[in-house]
C-alpha cells in the first residue's frame, strides 16, 4: 500500500519494522539462493528521493541539518556500530543513493541562483557524502546549464547517473559526460563492488525544460544493458535507482529485468507500508522496491545479506523508514553553511510586500471525485480561479510590454498551465516570498506569434481533456472566455470560445467559425515546448520567443505596476471572473 504524498507528509507515521521480514524471506529471492545460506556481506542501503531544496525547517519540513544527522548516525551504524546478534560474522558496509530531483524551483533554491556555484543545495548534499545521486526531472526546470552549475557544485567527483540521457548536445553538460554524467557507477565497500545504475522518467520533455538533451524512451533496455556491462566485470551487487515518477513505473519495468537486487524509486514520493515492496523481476524472483516521501522529512534503510556468490539470502528486519524528527540535533556544518544563509534570504523576501489582496487568490490544486470526475474542490487544475486569471493577466501584460523589445506581435490571448501554479496568497499582505511559492518554477514569459483561431481551440482543449483526473494541463486563461462540457469526449469539449478584444466569436456550438484568424498567444516557455502535453509541436507552432522574464517576476511585476500594490474583490473576485465556464458537473 502507498500514501499520498501529501497525507502522508501531514501525518507522519509511526517507523514500521517488518517482523515478516525476520524470517529472513525465504521466498524467491534473486537467484534463488537458499533461506539458509550464509550472509558473508551486509549491505545498507541508505536511500532518499525528492529532497526538492526543502532545506531550511519550517511546520511541515525538519530542514537538511536534521536529515544530515540521521544519514550520518545511520552510516556510521551500518559499518562500526556493534552488530546485531543475527547479524555478527560477516563483512558490513553501506551506500547512500539519491533517486533524483535534487532541487527544486523556488525561495530557497533562488538564494542559490542569486549566490552563485557552489549552490546551497549541492553544498549540504556533499557534506553528507552521497555516493552518487541520480538525475531528476526537477534538475532540468532550470535548463541544462543550471544542472550543469549544480553539478560543479561538487568539489568531489560524485556521478550523476542516467542510462537514458544523450546529453551530446548541450555543451556544459557534454564536458560533464564521462566523468560525472554516466549511466552508472560502481562503489566499493570492504572489497566488495556495488553497482548502482540510473534512470529517468522519458516523460522528461514533457513535465520539464531538458532543451537539446534527448532522453531515451527503452528504460529497461539501456538498463539491463548496464546490469550486463557491470556483471560481465564481476560487479555481483545490483542497485537501480530511477526517477520514473511513480513506484508503479519502477515495478512494471523491473519485469523486464535480470540480476537486479533492489530498486529505489524516485518522483512519486509515496510512503511504503509495507517497506520493503516485494515485486518480480523478469524470472520471477521477487525483488525489493523502495522510497521515500522525500522533502528531507524521511530516510529509507535497507538492509540486504549476501552470499559469497553475490545473492541475496536475507532482508533484514531492521529494514525501515525513518522519519526525520524534530528532536535530531542538527548537523553544524550543514546548518552554518547552508540552512543559515538560506534563512536569512527567505526571510528578507517575506519580509517584502508587493501587494495587498482584499480576497484569498486561489492556486490549489483542487480536487475531483475518484469515480465521477466531478469537481469536489475548485482549484487550478480543475476550474477558474482569481489566481489562474491573474496570472494569465500578467503573462499577457508581461508579452505585450516587452514585445516591441523582442521583435515580437503583441500577444492576444495568454495561458497559463494550471501545474504550473504552486500556492495560494492573501488575504492580506502579498510578499515577494509568496510570488516565488506561487510561481515556483524558472518558466520564461513566451510570445508564440503564429497561433490561429484552430490552433487555439486545440490548445484549450488540451487544457480540458484530462479535468477529470485533476491534471496539471488544466488552461487559465487572459484574454478570452469559453466554456467546455466534459460530457462530450475529449477532444471535442469546448463549445464557445470568444476573444475578450472586440469580443470576436471563434467557436460557436461546439463549431469553429473563424479557423484563421491569427492570435497570437502569450504563455511560458515550458507550456510552449509541449509542457504538460500542450501540442505546440504537434500544430506546427515551434517558433516562440522568450522574453527575458520569468513568471514569477512577471507576476510580481503585475502586482506592484499593473496593480499598484492593490488586489480588489472587483477586479479578482473568489468565485473567478467567468472567462471559463463549466457545463455540468
Amino acid at each position: 500500500m502507498t500514501l499520498d504524498h501529501r497525507a502522508a507528509r501531514a501525518a507522519r507515521t509511526p517507523v514500521v519494522a517488518l517482523s515478516a521480514l525476520a524470517l529472513l524471506i525465504a521466498m524467491a529471492l534473486p537467484g534463488q539462493a537458499r533461506p539458509d545460506e550464509r550472509v558473508d556481506f551486509w549491505l545498507t542501503v541508505i536511500h532518499s528521493n525528492d529532497g526538492e531544496s526543502r532545506l531550511i525547517p519550517t511546520d511541515d519540513d525538519p530542514g537538511v541539518a536534521r536529515f544530515a544527522t540521521l544519514v550520518d548516525r545511520l552510516r556510521r551504524e551500518a559499518r562500526t556500530g556493534p552488530p546485531p546478534a543475527g547479524e555478527r560474522g560477516a563483512k558490513r558496509g553501506a551506500i547512500v543513493v539519491s533517486s533524483g530531483d535534487n532541487f527544486l524551483a523556488g525561495a530557497q533554491f533562488n538564494a542559490s541562483l542569486d549566490k552563485g556555484v557552489p549552490f546551497y543545495d549541492a553544498i549540504a548534499l556533499e557534506l553528507i557524502g552521497y555516493d552518487a545521486f541520480t538525475i531528476g526531472n526537477h534538475e532540468f526546470d532550470f535548463g541544462p546549464d543550471i544542472l550543469a552549475d549544480f553539478i560543479e557544485s561538487f568539489s568531489s567527483p560524485v556521478p550523476f547517473l542516467s542510462a537514458n540521457l544523450d546529453v551530446s548536445a548541450e555543451p556544459r553538460l557534454q564536458e560533464l559526460e564521462g566523468s560525472r554524467i554516466v549511466p552508472s557507477t560502481v562503489a566499493k565497500e570492504r572489497g566488495e563492488r556495488i553497482g548502482i545504475i540510473g534512470a529517468v522518467t522519458p516523460r522528461l520533455p514533457a513535465i520539464s525544460s531538458p532543451r537539446d538533451v534527448k532522453v531515451l524512451e527503452d528504460v529497461a533496455g539501456l538498463v539491463q544493458a548496464e546490469i550486463d556491462r557491470l556483471s560481465a566485470q564481476g560487479v555481483d551487487k545490483i542497485v537501480v535507482s530511477t526517477h520514473l515518477q511513480n513506484i508503479n513505473e519502477e515495478i512494471t519495468v523491473l519485469r523486464d529485468l535480470r540480476g537486479v537486487d533492489v530498486v529505489i524509486s524516485g518522483g512519486g514520493s509515496e510512503r511504503l507500508d509495507p517497506y520493503p515492496l516485494l515485486a518480480p523481476d523478469a524470472d520471477g524472483n521477487q525483488i525489493p522496491v523502495v522510497t521515500t516521501v522525500g522533502d528531507y522529512g524521511d530516510l529509507g534503510r535497507l538492509v540486504m545479506g549476501f552470499n559469497r556468490s553475490g545473492d541475496v539470502v536475507s532482508i533484514s528486519a531492521r529494514s525501515q523508514l525513518f522519519d526525520v524528527t524534530t528532536d535530531l540535533p542538527v548537523d553544524r556544518r550543514v546548518q552554518a553553511q547552508v540552512v543559515e544563509p538560506v534563512e536569512a534570504y527567505v526571510a528578507d523576501l517575506a519580509a517584502t510586500t508587493v501587494a495587498t489582496s482584499e480576497v484569498l487568490l486561489n492556486g490549489d490544486r483542487g480536487q475531483v471525485d475518484p469515480e465521477t470526475g466531478d469537481v469536489t474542490v475548485a482549484g487550478v487544475r480543475n476550474s477558474e480561479t482569481n489566481l489562474g486569471s491573474l496570472m494569465g493577466d500578467a503573462l499577457l501584460e508581461t508579452g505585450r510590454n516587452e514585445a516591441p523589445e523582442f521583435g515580437v506581435v503583441p500577444p492576444v490571448v495568454a495561458i497559463q498551465n494550471g501545474g504550473g501554479i504552486r500556492a495560494s496568497a492573501g488575504p492580506g499582505d502579498v510578499t515577494l516570498l509568496d510570488t516565488f511559492n506561487v510561481a515556483a518554477f524558472s518558466n520564461f514569459v513566451s510570445v508564440v506569434p503564429g497561433v490561429t483561431g484552430s490552433d487555439l481551440l486545440a490548445l484549450l482543449e488540451h487544457g480540458v481533456a484530462a479535468v477529470e483526473v485533476n491534471d496539471g494541463r488544466f488552461s487559465q486563461v487572459a484574454g478570452m472566455r469559453f466554456s467546455f462540457d466534459r460530457s462530450f469526449p475529449a477532444g471535442e469539449r469546448i463549445r464557445e470560445l470568444t476573444l475578450s478584444e472586440g469580443d470576436i466569436p471563434i467557436v460557436v456550438d461546439g463549431a469553429l467559425v473563424d479557423p484563421d484568424r491569427v492570435i497570437p498567444l502569450a504563455t511560458n516557455d515550458f507550456t510552449a515546448r509541449d509542457g504538460d502535453g500542450y501540442p505546440f509541436e504537434a500544430l506546427g507552432l515551434t517558433e516562440f520567443t522568450t522574453v527575458g522574464v520569468t513568471y514569477q517576476q512577471s507576476l510580481a511585476d503585475y502586482l506592484t505596476e499593473t496593480l499598484g500594490g492593490s488586489v480588489t474583490a472587483a477586479d479578482y473576485p473568489e468565485g473567478g471572473l467567468g472567462r471559463i465556464t463549466r457545463i455540468g458537473p
